[in-house]
């Protein structure tokens, strides 16, 4: 494989995407779906590259010291993922906060991050919880909050039918904990200072 975007299994993968098509009645010969197993293949593998991808490493990569220790907000970070119970999109905006003790990491690197966990397949809850845990884990910081907003096309396409339901899930540790700290993290993150 010249690409280094596609990983192993990309043929057999293609091959099972051919027999779903025929098990959904569809004639996989006509000129519209010829190529289609392969595109399906190579896009499902795009979608979950998040499983050959370090979000640790990401984070140490840009590691510096750094005795500013307030709070450190990368909000409306956009987000696409694939919920794993019926394999259909949910997308939205992470807003991400620590407060560093002793370390910074680069900026971009908490969007990485993000996109590392949100390229598998996943359930709201536990890709907040894992955005946390990594940030806790790797910079040991006084704190981490992570809150995601996110609509679900399993929802909107199938099942109740709710267009405009917004699902938001939390998780945080440290001086988090305390109210007013998550006060003002969520006062940051409604805050229309991102609009120049």
């Amino acid at each position: 494989m010249d690409n280094p975007e596609y990983r192993e299994g990309l043929d057999d993968l293609a091959s099972h995407y051919k027999s779903i098509l025929t098990l959904l009645g569809e004639d996989v010969e006509r000129e519209g779906l010829v190529k289609t197993p392969m595109r399906v293949a190579k896009a499902m593998q795009v979608l979950t590259r998040g499983y050959t991808q370090d979000p640790k490493k990401v984070l140490t990569d840009a590691l510096f010291k750094e005795d500013y220790n307030q709070m450190v907000v990368v909000k409306d970070i956009d987000l696409f993922s694939l919920c794993e119970h019926h394999m259909l999109p949910f997308y939205g905006k992470a807003h991400v906060a620590y407060i560093p003790n002793g370390y910074i990491t680069g900026l971009s690197k908490i969007a990485r991050v993000v996109d590392i966990f949100s390229h598998r397949l996943q359930v709201q809850e536990r890709l907040t919880q894992q955005i946390r845990e990594c940030i806790e884990e790797t910079l040991h910081p006084l704190g981490v909050m992570v809150v995601i907003e996110a609509k679900h096309m399993c929802m909107q396409m199938r099942g109740v039918e709710k267009q405009n339901s917004i699902t938001v899930t939390s998780d945080f540790c440290g001086a988090f904990e305390q109210a007013k700290t998550r006060q003002e993290f969520m006062e940051l993150v409604n805050s229309n200072s991102h609009k120049f």
